[in-house]
């Protein structure tokens, strides 16, 4: 009869479960905070009554967020801006990385020092934005997508996964015939789900959540995203009670404001359960082997 293995629970294990259980808390309750003042009415608003439960239950906050005309073309904008970026970062991230990955490409080792110098060196900001004119990408949806197509660190990760790919693969295709683009095209990139889902997630949630660039490179009110929007309405004012006009109506400005960071949030937690089985592995596969 097998022996049920005892479990020792540590003074430091103790410690360990009270400070995440600290996180998750502190993570959790401005969240659930959030979404009961835009599920709620008012005047307990205004009063500054709700906590972490609606009171005088109502969605009518949501319903003046996605009239606002200004809120929904920017929302489409940063779907846009979202969907195109990362499929162009991780094309770009993804061919790059495979390529630097084989040691017989010629001058292998020079182009990885000049890609990591850039991880501790760059342009500026002043040099970046006039190479952006130069090109004639200001006020395009090009400028907010392509000065930041690439990130060293995403490219790196993805660099050591490919470093560790089984070479038999490749050797079975090239016997089959395939060139170098055929192995990756065809082998390579449908193995690769774990890694391309992980860092497909980090660049889409750095567009989605991208602020300064579109500030600096966008003029015109259409091609605002999102986050634009909202910095001005977390801006407009500080007061708790101060209403704001949406259309023909008075709202609560607090619960405009928090209805539309949850629904700026909304896709990205949406889809980020579908990925989770990637995403663990993803990091760890691209890790850094002793």
């Amino acid at each position: 009869m097998l022996k049920k293995k005892k479990i020792r629970i540590t003074l430091f294990d103790i410690l360990l479960y009270l400070f995440m259980l600290a996180v998750v808390l502190l993570i959790l309750l401005p969240m659930i905070h959030m979404i009961a003042v835009s599920f709620s009415s008012d005047v307990y608003v205004m009063k500054g009554q709700v906590g972490l439960w609606p009171k005088g239950f109502t969605a009518k906050t949501f319903g003046y967020v996605f009239e606002d005309t200004r809120i929904f073309r920017s929302y489409g904008n940063t779907i846009l801006y979202t969907v195109l970026g990362t499929a162009i970062s991780l094309t770009i991230t993804a061919m790059g990385a495979y390529a630097l990955s084989a040691k017989r490409m010629i001058g292998h080792k020079l182009f990885s020092m000049m890609i990591v110098f850039t991880m501790f060196f760059q342009g500026g900001m002043i040099p970046t934005y006039l190479t952006v004119k130069n090109y004639q990408l200001l006020d395009t949806i090009w400028a907010v997508i392509l000065p930041g197509a690439v990130s060293t660190w995403n490219f790196i990760v993805m660099r050591s996964f490919f470093d560790s790919y089984p070479s038999e693969i490749e050797e079975s295709g090239k016997v089959d015939g395939l060139t170098d683009a055929g192995v990756f095209f065809r082998l390579v990139l449908p193995t690769s789900k774990a890694v391309l889902a992980t860092i497909g997630l980090y660049y889409a949630v750095g567009i989605w959540n991208a602020y300064f660039t579109p500030f600096i490179y966008l003029n015109s009110p259409e091609l605002f995203p999102l986050q634009l929007i909202l910095h001005e309405l977390l801006s407009a004012g500080s007061s708790n009670n101060a209403t704001v006009g949406v259309g023909d109506v008075l709202v609560v400005e607090e619960s405009l404001k928090y209805a539309t960071v949850l629904v700026s949030i909304a896709p990205i937690m949406c889809v980020y359960p579908f990925l989770q089985k990637y995403f663990v592995k993803g990091v760890m596969i691209g890790a850094v082997k002793g």
